[in-house]
Formats: structure tokens, sequence, C-alpha cells
């Protein structure tokens, strides 16, 4: 019996040796977005320490999270990729392609916010699309991928037919919001049209001369999620509490946003330096239905793909918003 039991011991031993230890959860990580209210949630989950908070109480102490702006989703996809960040913080356009890109191992976990974006023009001439020549330049974040330039494809595609589906491409320049609004204000700048995201397509259309020429909705036909966390399933899958407080901050940002704006916008502003006074943000917050698109399932986004898909540019066509989400992200209510 002592020979069997010895030998046992020593099997177990040997187990605990070969077996192995399961790695310890990342507790720095760094977080990118872009400029405007579209992204208020991760604003408020900043100043809040939303995420260090829901980390804490799943057990992982210590998180520290680094913001970092970048004035377009291209920038904010190549340093994921490159491994500089951990996660991102921009538009479904630069999810559909990582997923597609990296054959499935860049995924999204959340969504945010899912308001119109506008095109503005201080061109009199301008008042639709039909009305763009071949010199007039749009200013789009990120030229062919950001969401604003495939909006124009899909609003080309839908007016002139699948041929002409590039129309607007070549009209196309990138230039971060803040720069297209200085851009929009200066009447001697070549660029005179921006597809803006919110608070600038509504500090624009104050401008004398600045209209609205077309809105996401209207090419869409409904609701599109602009702002959507995604990462990496290596990084996921390595760090899942890490995941499951970015879920649950954003969904209480949300509601904290919900609760109040204008807490929120004081929490947008600090961390900013927007000038705009939480008046004139209160403003914009009270456009009609707003507040509500402030939202944490994905909407509008196999329309996206499908569009992506049918130009080439998207070589594999999902058969659900599931595909390019986490596994864990399933119970969101998503299209």
């Amino acid at each position: 019996m002592k020979t069997v039991f010895g030998g046992l011991a020593a099997l177990l031993g040997l187990a605990g040796m070969v077996l192995p230890a399961q790695a310890a959860e990342k507790t720095a990580i760094s977080i990118t977005r872009q400029p405007g209210i579209l992204y208020l949630a991760s604003h408020v989950m900043e100043t809040e320490k939303l995420i260090e908070k829901q980390a804490e109480a799943d057990g992982l102490k210590g998180v520290t999270v680094e913001w970092r702006t970048f004035s377009g989703g291209g920038a904010q996809t190549d340093a994921l990729l490159a491994g500089n960040v951990d996660i991102v913080n921009t538009g479904t356009g630069n999810l559909l392609l990582l997923w597609d890109r990296t054959k499935g191992r860049v995924k999204g976990i959340i969504p945010s916010s899912a308001q119109p974006v506008i095109m503005v023009s201080n061109d009199p001439r301008i008042k639709t699309l039909d009305d763009i020549g071949p010199s007039d330049k749009i200013a789009v974040p990120t030229v062919g991928v950001s969401t604003q330039a495939i909006l124009l494809q899909m609003a080309a595609a839908e007016k002139y037919g699948e041929k002409n589906i590039r129309k607007f491409d070549p009209n196309t320049v990138q230039l971060g919001h803040p720069d297209a609004v200085a851009a929009i204000a200066n009447p001697q700048h070549e660029v005179k049209s921006h597809f803006s995201a919110p608070p600038f397509q509504y500090l624009e259309l104050k401008q004398p001369g600045v209209h609205r020429v077309i809105d996401s909705r209207e090419i869409i036909g409904g609701a599109l999620t602009q702002s959507t966390f995604f990462t990496t399933t290596d990084f996921a899958e390595k760090n899942p509490t890490i995941i499951k407080a970015v879920r649950d901050a954003t969904r209480e940002a949300v509601a904290m946003i919900r609760k109040d704006p204008k807490a929120a916008l004081q929490a947008y502003k600090t961390v900013t330096g927007d000038k705009s006074s939480v008046e004139d943000l209160m403003a914009i917050m009270n456009e009609p239905g707003f507040l509500d698109d402030y939202r944490t399932d994905p909407q509008g986004t196999m329309k996206f793909a499908t569009h992506l898909n049918r130009i080439g540019t998207l070589k594999t066509m999902p058969k659900a918003w599931t595909d390019y989400y986490l596994p864990v992200s399933a119970d969101l209510n998503g299209n």
C-alpha cells in the first residue's frame, strides 16, 4: 500500500510540475477612441474609473487604463494590429475590415453609440450628393474605410447603380473632425464639405452658410453603430475579466449618460478640453432620439457588411453579426 500511495504522490507531483500555470491577466491596459461625443461613454468610463471598478469587483485588482485619442479609425486599427494598444473604440467599418483581414482574430466587445452622422457643406451649390463635382472635396476621418467613406459608397450605389459605387471615393480627403471643422469655417479652404460626427456636425450647422446635405439614417434606412469597442481574440482569451469589465463599464456609462447627461458632458469637457458650453452641448443631446442612441446593441452592422462584401472589400460575408463579435457578446440584441 505504501508503494501504491508513494507512486500516486509522485505522479501527482509530476502532474503539478508539467501542468502550465494559468497566466495572470494584464492589469495595465490601453484603449483608443476618436474625438467627439459619439465616444461619450468612454469619457464617463475614464473619469469615473468604471473599468477599474468593475475589474476589482470581479477580483482583478490594480487595473489601470490609459485612454488614447486618435484622429481616425485607421490609425487606431494599425495600433491594435501592431500590439501598441489593447482595445479600440471606433466605427463598424473598421471592425468589419479587421475581422475579415485577420480571418476572425479581431472581434467586437460592445457598442456604445449609434447617433447619425451628417454630411454638411458651406458651398451653396452643394445641396445634395447630385451636386458633387469632380473637384469637390469631402472630409472624412479615414479615406476608403471610415464609416463616412463607406456610407458615401452605399449612397452612390443606391443613387447611381453598382458600377458607380466608388463615385465619391476620389472626392474624399482624410481630415480628423476638429481639423475638418476648421476647414469648413474657412471660406478659402479647398474642403467645402465634411461628413461629420457629433458634436462637430451640429457646431458646423450653426455657422452661417453651412447646411445639411445627407445623413447616415437616410442612407442606411435606420440606426447604425458608430462606436464599438473591439480587440483581438488573443487578448480576449487571455483577459476575460477585462473583457467583462469593459462590457459592464460600458453598460454602466450608458445608463449614467441617460440618467444625467449634463454630468456626462462635464466628463467629456474635462477629458477633451472642449470649450463648448454645457448648454450648447445639451442642445445637441436634446436633438430628437439623440440620447436614446447611446446604446449597447449593434445596429445596422449587417447592412454594412453586405455592402462591403458586395464591392469586394470584405472577402468573407458573415452569416450573422455574432460572427464578428466575441462569443460572450452574443447576448446583445444586435443586427
